[in-house]
């Protein structure tokens, strides 16, 4: 682990260095010259990106820390990493839950489950005691449920280990849910629905969510669920959904830190003493519809900028294409300044700040995105540019230097991702969640690697449909430059 350590902190040395002898050069001035004028950010972040493509290193070699996978007699899959470098010790869980499996009229049940499970304490700890007990040993337990999968971590000093783990198991497998307690949570979340309409960014992805999916599919709702969903939730709801899901067989347990391999296997037998394997039945979830027609949204705001967003359903987080996309999306808008859409429509003729694109994957068809943020004034011409770039990359293929450029940051990015032994356990255990094949990361150089022109461009013309693009803008159309109906027959969504 020292090596590894040493390594990156390595390399974020020498991009400092380099980052230093830029910045010296750009504004030092000669004696008995007059000052000049500091050049516009849009170019320094130009001949920035420019300068750093141009550097060349050797080739990574970098081999991933074994991490050892075991199954407990409960069923539970265990990954453990020892790293004695420090005195801390560190659990993280997934857990196969998920609001895709609660009933649509109860939409944010899994969320408030997932919080009120730390917040209101156990059945034998209540929440004021076990905050105490936690503060005092400098210890931190947490839960959480998402849209498709559930967590729970502990982090404490390695002498507080006996005292550590006996809190985290009470609150998995014995959560009290206080009435009190997912009052005040539900309170919350009814607050924070009703401030929603205030933040434009948070309008738009709302929206745009419910506009891909349909509405029967649990992918179109958000996870904290809506005004009259939240209050339809009883406790004996929240207690019935943690039951059926929170068995020992239902979950993927990684251990990394400053521990010894036998003693904490003995230890985890102990705090999970009788809590025996349990068939848990998932409802099932409607596969998405992979529709595509091109439709365009509008949402007053009384603002003074656009937010837009737009794309389609994308891939699943198993797709054969995986790479090649996740390459290929780098290009267009993924890789900060020196990609396409961002280089386009921030840099050269400064439109927005922020404009990027993105794939985000699921279990089931994920979204394909690009968004921006951009002057009234300029809501057009911003939209028109993402879509030329995206009829380009599916056109013509990519520049050999480009795609050089992408796999190699995507390469020298991977060291990145070794930094902790935590964050080495918590990347096995989402491989084996999600499916993946469990080499996947001793495969991910390899597999960036085999990426070629071909594949930028056939993945780019299978996956980009910009003739078949959902628009959705949040702002004042009496101010675009030019109407939207130039993209399309026009919906207006009301707010609520």
């Amino acid at each position: 682990m020292n090596k590894k350590r040493n390594f990156a902190f390595s390399i974020a040395c020498i991009a400092c260095v380099f980052s230093l002898i830029y910045f010296t050069n750009l504004y030092a001035q000669p004696q008995g010259h007059e000052r000049v004028v500091t050049p516009p950010a849009v170019k320094l972040e130009s001949e920035g990106a420019k300068m750093v493509s141009g550097l060349k290193f050797k080739p990574l070699d970098f081999t991933p820390p074994k991490v050892e996978r075991l199954a407990l007699e409960n069923g539970m899959i265990i990954y453990l990493l020892e790293d004695h470098d420090l005195p801390l010790f560190h659990v993280t869980a997934r857990i196969r839950t998920g609001a895709v499996y609660e009933p649509p009229e109860e939409a944010g049940l899994a969320s408030l489950a997932g919080y009120v499970m730390r917040s209101g304490g156990t059945v034998s700890m209540p929440a004021d005691k076990m905050n105490e007990e936690l503060e005092f040993m400098a210890a931190s337990v947490e839960t959480s449920i998402d849209r498709e999968s559930g967590s729970a971590s502990l982090s404490v000093l390695k002498k507080d280990i006996d005292k550590g783990l006996k809190i985290f198991a009470d609150v998995i497998r014995n959560p009290a849910f206080p009435e009190d307690k997912i009052k005040m949570r539900k309170d919350e979340v009814v607050e924070s629905i009703r401030r929603e309409n205030d933040n434009p960014s948070q309008i738009a992805h709302r929206e745009f969510r419910r506009i891909l999916y349909d509405s029967k599919h649990p992918y179109s709702r958000k996870v904290d669920g809506t005004l009259e969903t939240i209050g339809k939730i009883s406790r004996d709801d929240v207690v019935s959904f943690h039951r059926k899901y929170f068995h020992p067989n239902n979950i993927i347990l990684g251990i990394s830190g400053d521990f010894q391999k036998d003693e904490i296997i003995r230890k985890l037998n102990a705090v999970f003493t009788g809590w025996n394997k349990e068939e848990v039945r998932f409802p099932e979830v409607p596969k998405v519809e992979n529709r595509f027609e091109k439709s365009v949204y509008y949402v007053y705001k009384d603002i003074n900028q656009a937010n837009v967003i737009m794309g389609h359903l994308g891939i699943h987080r198993k797709s054969p294409d995986y790479f090649p996309v996740m390459v290929m999306n780098f290009i267009l808008g993924g890789g900060s300044f020196t990609a396409r859409i961002p280089g386009r429509i921030r840099s050269d003729e400064g439109l927005a700040y922020s404009a990027y694109s993105a794939f985000q994957t699921a279990r089931d068809l994920g979204i394909f995105f690009v968004a921006c943020q951009t002057k009234l004034e300029s809501t057009n011409r911003a939209i028109s540019i993402a879509l030329e770039e995206l009829e380009k990359i599916r056109k013509a293929p990519v520049d050999h230097e480009e795609l050089a450029q992408a796999k190699e940051t995507f390469m020298n990015q991977f060291i990145f991702r070794f930094t902790t032994s935590a964050s080495i356990v918590a990347q096995k255990i989402d491989i084996e969640y999600e499916g993946l094949p469990l080499n996947y990361l001793e495969t991910y150089l390899e597999n960036v690697q085999a990426v070629t022109q071909e594949d930028i461009q056939r993945v780019a013309r299978k996956y980009l449909h910009p003739d078949k693009i959902k628009i959705l803008v949040v702002g004042d159309r009496e101010k675009f430059d030019k109407p939207l109906d130039n993209f399309g027959k026009v919906n207006v969504i009301e707010l609520p």
